[in-house]
């Protein structure tokens, strides 16, 4: 790389050097790793999130160096930054509250596009639904609260402080007053002096403003003796009064030393023309249906009704600014400080551009004074061009490229600007909001597009939140919901988030096959408890095993897993063999679900049970149980051949029943013939001698034979 600076990307090393021509937008993260030695080596791989984890790996010390530091560093390191304004924690609370939302919505788009037999839903109020998905959003978004007011209100209290504005709800709420809420489309500059209100502070990071003039002035308010000689108190009324925040205004404006009862009487003429002023300003016409609480001026809801206050208010501005009694004011800063202010209600361009100290505010008043009949989105993009040319920025603000993007009425501007600055959270939610009501957006956004591999904007946007989504633990869950929503490629990617889980935590486990349920994904569930068997059986874990491959009605591997439990328990199944195995017996429960050869286990573990009672001279009625379990294992084909002879040697007792014969001709012709297809299996190579008595066979033969004998003359 040419021109290698001294600086690097890792702390007093040379590993990843960048030049001095490189573009200084390239973001540099530094590595404070801390050690001493020299780095030999990098490694560097995802982690969860939007981060890397980066292994720092030291050089071996030579013999001759003292130095005992080696060894490396693992570190984690975050790509763009995150949003500097809300901690991961707060932005975790933001995705899993508006899941619910976005949900409903996907819902009710479904329903609505059901309803008119068409994919679009376009032609109803469709905006409404948005507009409450809108709120419901917007309520996630607040920022930390700061501290509560003071039981009594502070006179000298300009600045009001609430909720801590963020630029993420900020971007939201304007895109909201200018793509969902419909109904304000008629008073859309009053809007815009509403969202100002809540965020001019956040620009003061780049720029002066009139909100960091308020803040700055209330702090030196204590230490200014006569409030109305100083211009700063005459730039700060007439800085909120350009922007519209008339009730700050009227409140400074009450601060005037004339208002104050020992200098009332010699300042009458002084104080008659700060309240007419203030009058004025209470008055001012507002094209809205309603004001908010606390917030000055008269509302109208008509245009022809805001007309003609509009031109009666202008007109006793006028009358006023023409008045003799400007002459009579001795107080030179009080009569220029007013007429300053008169001059801006009656929109000079001049007075508008000095009291203003940003682009965004000089916009907003032109629609206060200048333009106050704008309706909708009138002329506002050459507007907003013109207000930039008269006061350019000193710096880009994140929410400027997003302000012009949405004024100049361009999607993919809009889509652009949020994805870089508010990141795939704000794009994949925010979509909802650009398509309420809008044909072009509706085709420009869920169109399918080829450079995209067939998938639309909307899906695209939707797949990399998921993504986001699906690399953290804490939010892998709610990525399904994100993923379903997507039509083309958004089945595979669950599929692949689910077979993903580790199946060793149960309740990962479980929550992994309720989302299966959910979805209806049968063959998915089936497969993860399938795998879940399977790796307690190889870690140990048997009876969780044998739990999950019987959930998963896996007969094939219930089958294997009987063949390894035999193996493992030996040749014979005397009382000792029996008791290794008597838990997984426990585990297979009643249920009459598959379990390929453990059925075995399961019915000798009740034929085990009545021997017992036998054993324990109980009443010939568990000898007959037992029987009757002993000829349900003969005839089972579940029960290996291996433990044929070992079952009928441990019921001899019951062979030889001395009360009677336990056994009816059929059933001991029965046990005949397995005696003879055993004789007849030593002959195969692959037979397994049971682990019995030498003398077992000929006991069992004379066993049988005169339990026949004794069945044939009882019938």
């Amino acid at each position: 790389m040419p021109g290698v600076a001294s600086d690097t990307a890792i702390n007093g090393g040379a590993l990843i050097p960048f030049s001095d021509d490189t573009d200084h937008s390239l973001p540099v993260y530094p590595l404070n790793h801390g050690l001493t030695a020299p780095i030999s080596r990098l490694a560097i791989s995802w982690s969860h999130g939007n981060s890397l984890r980066v292994s720092i790996f030291a050089a071996e010390p030579s013999r001759s160096s003292d130095s005992q530091s080696c060894g490396g560093k693992v570190l984690e390191v975050k790509l763009g930054g995150g949003d500097p304004e809300i901690t991961d924690a707060y932005l975790r609370r933001i995705a899993y509250g508006s899941v619910s939302p976005f949900a409903l919505l996907q819902s009710r788009r479904s329903e609505v596009s059901a309803l008119l037999k068409a994919p679009s839903p376009y032609q109803l109020d469709w905006w409404e639904h948005v507009l409450e998905y809108s709120k419901e959003i917007t309520s996630l978004l607040g920022g930390p609260k700061l501290s509560p007011c003071a039981i009594i209100e502070d006179p000298n209290e300009i600045v009001k402080k609430g909720e801590e504005p963020t630029c993420l709800k900020a971007a939201w709420e304007l895109m909201e007053i200018f793509y969902a809420d419909k109904q304000s489309q008629a008073w859309l500059p009053e809007r815009l002096v509403e969202w100002l209100a809540g965020y001019d502070s956040l620009f003061t990071s780049t720029q002066e403003t009139i909100h960091g003039k308020l803040v700055n002035f209330q702090k030196d308010l204590v230490n200014i003796q006569v409030i109305e000689d100083d211009p700063r108190y005459w730039e700060a009324m007439s800085s909120a009064l350009s922007v519209g925040w008339l009730d700050i205004v009227v409140k400074m404006l009450r601060l005037h030393g004339s208002y104050q009862l020992d200098q009332l009487s010699n300042r009458e003429l002084e104080n008659g023309l700060v309240e007419a002023v203030a009058v004025l300003i209470s008055k001012m016409p507002r094209l809205r249906p309603e004001s908010p609480a606390g917030n000055l001026g008269e509302c109208f809801k008509s245009k022809p009704d805001f007309t003609k206050a509009w031109e009666r208010w202008r007109s006793q501005i006028t009358k006023l600014d023409c008045s003799p009694f400007w002459i009579q004011c001795d107080n030179h800063q009080t009569r220029e400080g007013l007429r300053n202010m008169l001059q801006i209600m009656l929109g000079k361009t001049e007075n508008l551009s000095k009291a203003t100290c940003y682009w965004l505010e000089l916009y907003i008043s032109h629609f206060l004074y200048i333009r106050p009949f704008t309706m909708g989105m009138e002329s506002m993009y050459n507007l907003a061009q013109k207000c930039i040319q008269l006061k350019p920025p000193s710096s880009t603000h994140r929410l400027t490229g997003l302000m012009i993007g949405i004024i100049g009425e361009n999607t993919e501007v809009v889509l652009a600007e949020c994805s870089r600055e508010f990141g795939p959270w704000m794009v994949a939610h925010a979509i909802e909001l650009l398509t309420a009501g809008s044909e072009h957006a509706e085709i420009l956004l869920h169109d399918e597009n080829y450079n995209l591999g067939g998938i639309s904007i909307v899906e695209l946007h939707r797949l990399v939140y998921a993504q986001v989504l699906s690399s953290h633990a804490l939010t892998w869950q709610i990525a399904p919901i994100y993923l379903t929503a997507c039509m083309k490629q958004g089945m595979g990617l669950l599929e692949n988030l689910l077979y993903r889980q580790p199946v060793q935590h149960n309740d990962l486990l479980l929550k992994n096959i309720e989302i299966c349920r959910l979805y209806e994904l049968d063959n998915i569930s089936s497969n993860i408890m399938k795998v879940a068997g399977v790796y307690h059986w190889k870690h140990g874990h048997k009876g969780a095993g044998v739990f999950w491959l019987q959930q998963a009605q896996d007969a094939t591997r219930l089958n294997r897993i009987a063949q390894q439990l035999f193996d493992s328990v030996g040749k014979s199944i005397s009382d000792e063999s029996f008791k290794q195995w008597e838990g997984v017996i426990e585990l297979l429960g009643s249920e009459s679900k598959p379990a390929g050869g453990l059925e075995f286990l399961h019915k000798y573990r009740d034929f085990k049970k009545s021997l017992q009672q036998v054993s324990g001279g109980k009443s010939s009625d568990a000898a007959r149980q037992a029987t009757v379990s002993l000829i349900m294992l003969m005839k089972n084909p579940s029960t290996p051949q291996r433990f044929w002879l070992p079952l009928l040697y441990d019921s001899l007792k019951l062979l030889n029943w001395k009360d009677g014969p336990l056994l009816n001709v059929c059933e001991t012709n029965l046990l005949l013939n397995k005696v003879e297809e055993l004789s007849l299996a030593k002959l195969r190579p692959d037979f397994i001698e049971p682990n019995v008595p030498g003398e077992a066979i000929r006991s069992i033969r004379l066993a049988l034979a005169t339990n026949l004998g004794r069945a044939i003359l009882e019938e």
